[in-house]
């Protein structure tokens, strides 16, 4: 026994030397160490438990006793104040992480050791496994941890290093396969437990008993959801910490990578729950369909894919408008078609309250994608054809005749616009009548030219009500036109159903997936991205861009222009309309520069207020346009900045300028454009040191920087008015012999590139800090930088790869062969060269010179943005290089975010207000209630104080206290109304925890020679025009 305890200590004695090496590897040597000899170590035979479960994990008993949980010391004196938060954040990890260990043994010695022993088992041992899947090794996986965490809390005040410790311990593939396997069961195992507490009285009893002796009555569905939550916590808390750790500090760069090792893994995980969540929803759908019906065979062809499913509100209302009945429906958005459900929930409340149920589902209709339109309140005469189409109410009993509805078709709540043309025509008699009133030769009270006025101004405010109702039955409102089947006369019947959302974000959701969706069918987009895989069948993710339109990127085809350069102007459109927001293309206007060499250039400006570009403006310039740049406005903050360094008066103080757009052309000229919606007027112009052709501009808070061909850095600062002042000689300075091909601009440094180095200078005083070999081959030049992250990746001249730089120790990280990711699409050409970069939402864009765009997923957080899986390729491309990719964001409609509190925020709140309701467009219209009438009144609440005798058949009553006449609110006066909230209120909001958010709406740009359809089953052409095209994809709103 002596012998057995002394090889025991010295296993687990190599276990903790490995454990606290806190290396790369410290997890293989760790399991290394455990592995030599396993006589301390036994296999799992417990009951129920089968070889597929077992995949030779093997089980380490980790004594609390020998080895206790990491307890964080007392606090030493002349910390910093940084030190002393990243203490508390330590000790946030530490107690994190006890407990979320103490979480998993509860489940395991409450429920799963309980369960197993239990005699008669309310939960058979293979059930068990099922429910309990994967627990022990993630408890495992998490012990060892605690081992490692425990030294390195030891050792803190010493070292201060945490971030090689979550490399060490969550970056191998045995954390990714047991959390994946706990992740795709966890929707089977809730299965499993909803099922035996319905018929098992036995098991749902042992449930709450353990529930109630809790200490803080959390239930097992509450202790299980915990390993899905487990990498965002630990995401946060290494956010905070890296937030506290000061440049050059040993732990930064281990805390990076282990904020990248976490994102992936955690990215993985959601994927992986949506992708299990999908097919369940699809599964559970399938249930509720007849085996022989048409659609059960669709939805088990494995063809379709969820793209949205959420619970809506259906309204159907009544000729006059008025609110007949609603209820709750399942709505299922798939790739193609739409499907409507009714929710039949079935069960105890209180199994409920112990796991969630899942609705069953009885189906009500499905229709085809294509044949789904999206109608807004006052846009029906433009989505269809009104003299051959038929529309119908969804829901009502009595369907309108064809004759009837010609003139008279109800589409969901109030005729808001009939109302609203009616407050127009009442408003133009009561102007009539005004002129009338002025001409009365007596004085009276109540009829004079100050209430007439007074009138047209209450109806004037009518009006504006009245279309913010009209705006806010488009905010939470989803109206779609379905088709149906034709009439007696052979024309077709389309009827209408009313959705209402939860909330605007769920409209906006709504009407953009759907509008992408039927793009999505279109031929190019089937498949438009393909993964390389050694099956070639893995279908792209539901998050992939769509390939939106292909168009000219020149009017004129006379010339045969080269593409050259292009940015986005994001413009705000107050004109556009809910869905049009919605389904369009980031708003605002498309530079596009190019020209031919050696002659003259030319730049089109597109408008993307809508779904297919269109060409708004066209100007040629002197010689072909190589970049461009577009420098936003400044915010609030730095021009209040600059006029507080500035010493001179405000009265001299010029106003900040608009936004501009900067064009570096062949002949060494830069001009400086106004980008005022279209307006194209030249401000400044200049020419370049020596008219070297301008290769690449830059800005920066105080400077414009130029990159040349002779390897000169021109650097133009700002002047007293906010512009960039080329009339005097620029700042220059020499960073080599070749061409400055590209120029990156960082929080505080400026990155040129000249052939195969870079140069880091300082923003502020231009001095050269750093220089650094981007690539040991001389001949390859460094032809693109873009940052994310805590990285830049580059790609160069000649070769197929790209390379990842730190930002801060300039050290190589990583290298990726894109040629790898080409060959399934070209096969046997392996000599590829990247033409242009770019990063986007997690994305990282490569196009090559063959025409073929490359995806891959890079993190987005403040992580080394590392390249971790294989991404995709697009099968739509270009018959020759990708000259350039382009990113254009708007922020998406924030006005109709706000909830109603925001957009009456500094209104006196009446307390005779209504009570909250869904919306009050849902009540009958005020008309109808009011049956006096509406009292007409803006700004007066009485007309004593105006001169003349009061027009009124009653007897105005003496006021109390006195004998001057004081009529009260009904004096007789048609136009008065108190503070009714029946008119003046606005719509409610549709969900009260609807809280704002800012939504951003993107497109990527690729140019190039022509289009090229890339998949070889395609019966598309193989390489159309030679023109310059420009691709336009569209990302799916991330809410």
């Amino acid at each position: 026994m002596q012998e057995l305890k002394q090889k025991y200590d010295c296993k687990m004695t190599q276990l903790m030397k490995a454990a606290r090496s806190g290396t790369k590897d410290g997890l293989e040597k760790t399991k290394i160490a455990v592995m030599r000899k396993v006589t301390f170590l036994h296999r799992k035979e417990a009951p129920g438990d089968s070889e597929e479960e077992d995949m030779g994990f093997l089980e380490v008993m980790v004594s609390d006793m020998k080895h206790p949980p990491p307890e964080l010391g007392p606090m030493p004196d002349g910390l910093s104040p940084q030190q002393v938060v990243r203490r508390h954040i330590l000790g946030s990890i530490v107690q994190s992480e006890r407990s979320y260990v103490d979480s998993l043994k509860r489940i395991l010695q409450d429920y799963r050791h309980p369960l197993m022993e239990m005699e008669p088992k309310a939960l058979s041992a293979r059930k068990c496994q099922v429910v309990f899947f994967r627990l022990k090794e993630i408890l495992h996986c998490h012990s060892m941890f605690q081992i490692a965490l425990f030294s390195r809390v030891a050792e803190w005040d010493a070292t201060e290093k945490i971030g090689d410790l979550f490399v060490a311990s969550f970056s191998k593939s045995m954390v990714l396969d047991v959390y994946s396997d706990y992740v795709n069961n966890f929707t089977n195992a809730m299965s499993v437990i909803k099922k035996a507490c319905l018929t098992k009285p036995v098991f749902l009893e042992f449930l709450k008993k353990r529930q109630m002796a809790s200490p803080d009555r959390v239930t097992l569905y509450g202790l299980m959801v915990k390993p899905i939550q487990r990498f965002p916590q630990f995401i946060l808390l290494l956010q905070d910490m890296l937030k506290n750790t000061p440049k050059g500090h040993p732990d930064r760069l281990s805390l990076q990578l282990a904020l990248t090792e976490l994102e992936t893994l955690a990215e993985k995980l959601n994927e992986q729950k949506r992708v299990a969540d999908q097919m369940a929803e699809i599964q559970q759908l399938t249930r509720s369909v007849s085996d022989r019906s048409s659609l059960n065979k669709l939805l088990n062809s494995g063809q379709h894919q969820l793209l949205l499913c959420e619970t809506l509100t259906e309204t159907v209302y009544g000729d006059r408008g008025q609110l007949i009945k609603s209820k709750e429906r399942k709505v299922f958005l798939l790739n193609d078609m739409l499907v409507c459900a009714n929710i039949n929930f079935k069960g105890q409340l209180e199994i409920s309250s112990l796991v969630p149920l899942g609705p069953k589902y009885v189906v009500k209709w499905n229709t085809a994608l294509p044949q789904v339109q999206v109608v807004e309140v006052g846009q029906e005469n433009s989505t269809y054809d009104k003299d051959n189409v038929v529309i119908q109410n969804a829901g009502a009993k009595k369907h309108v005749s064809s004759s009837q509805s010609s003139n008279k078709v109800y589409l969901g709540p109030p005729r808001l616009f009939q109302e609203l043309q009616d407050l127009q025509k009442d408003l133009a008699v009561v102007e009539q009548i005004t002129l009338l009133i002025s001409t009365l030769h007596g004085t009276y009270q109540n009829l004079n030219m100050t209430v007439a006025q007074d009138w047209c101004l209450a109806l004037q405010r009518m009006m504006r009500v009245k279309e913010e109702e009209i705006h806010s039955a488009n905010k939470c409102r989803l109206r779609l036109l379905l088709p149906g089947k034709t009439d007696k006369s052979g024309r077709p019947i389309s009827f209408m159903v009313v959705f209402i959302t939860p909330n605007p974000l769920s409209k906006i959701s709504w009407v953009n997936r759907l509008h992408l969706a039927k793009i999505g069918l279109r031929e190019e987009n089937q498949p438009g991205w393909r993964c390389p895989d050694e099956d070639k069948k893995s279908k792209a993710p539901f998050w992939c861009p769509i390939l939106a339109c292909r168009i000219p990127a020149f009017s004129s085809n006379a010339l045969d222009l080269q593409l050259g350069a292009v940015v986005h102007n994001p413009v705000q459109s107050s004109l556009l309309g809910f869905s049009a927001v919605s389904t369009s293309l980031p708003q605002g206007y498309l530079w596009v520069g190019g020209g031919q060499e050696g002659a003259g250039g030319q730049v089109e400006i597109f408008s993307l207020n809508r779904s297919v570009p269109r060409t708004v403006k066209s100007f040629p310039v002197a010689s072909q346009v190589l970049c461009m740049e577009y420098i936003p406005e400044k915010s609030k903050e730095e021009q209040e900045q600059f006029k507080a360094e500035d010493s001179r008066s405000a009265a001299d103080q010029p106003s900040a300028p608009h936004p501009t757009i900067c064009l570096g052309l062949q002949d060494g000229s830069i001009l400086v454009y106004g980008s005022v919606d279209m307006g194209t007027q030249c401000l400044l112009s200049c020419r370049s040191p020596e008219r070297q052709p301008v290769l690449c501009l830059k800005h920066s808070a105080e400077y414009l920087f130029a990159g040349l061909q002779n390897g000169t850095l021109a650097a133009y600062a700002r002047n007293n008015g906010g512009l960039w002042d080329l009339e005097a000689q620029p700042t220059c300075l020499e960073v080599g012999t070749g061409p400055v091909r590209t120029l990156l601009t960082l929080d505080d440094t400026v990155w040129a590139s000249c052939a195969n180095q870079v140069t880091v200078l300082d923003a502020a005083t231009l001095q050269a800090q750093q220089t650094f070999e981007a690539h040991p081959e001389e001949e390859a030049s460094v032809t693109h930088m873009i940052k994310a992250g805590s990285g830049v990746w580059m790609a160069f001249s000649s070769g197929s790869s790209i390379r990842l730089f730190h930002t801060e120790t300039l050290e190589h990280l990583q290298e990726i062969n894109i040629a790898t990711r080409t060959t399934f699409v070209l096969p046997g050409q392996k000599n590829v060269r990247v033409t242009s970069l770019l990063i986007c939402q997690g994305l990282l864009w490569v196009g090559t010179d063959q025409g073929i765009i490359v995806l891959l997923p890079v993190p987005r957080l403040e992580g080394i943005p590392k390249i971790t899986g294989k991404g995709m390729v697009s099968l739509n491309g270009h018959c020759g290089p990708v000259e350039f990719l382009a990113v254009a964001i708007s922020t998406l409609a924030p006005d109709v975010l706000k909830n109603d509190k925001e957009e009456e925020g500094g209104q006196e709140e009446k307390p005779d207000g209504p009570s909250p309701e869904p919306s009050a467009l849902d009540k009958p219209p005020a008309r109808e209630m009011r049956k006096k009438g509406i009292l007409l009144q803006y700004r007066l609440h009485s007309t004593s104080h105006l001169p003349g005798q009061l027009l009124s058949v009653k007897e105005a009553s003496p006021a109390p206290g006195g004998t001057a006449l004081e009529h009260s609110e009904e004096d007789g006066s048609i136009y008065e109304m108190a503070d009714d909230p029946d008119v003046w209120v606005r719509s409610r909001p549709c969900a009260r925890d609807a809280h704002r958010k800012e939504i951003s709406s993107v497109a990527i740009i690729s140019g190039g020679r022509g289009y090229r359809n890339f998949n070889p089953s395609s019966k598309l052409p193989a390489c159309s025009e030679t023109d310059s095209t420009l691709l336009i994809w569209q990302v799916p709103l991330m809410l």
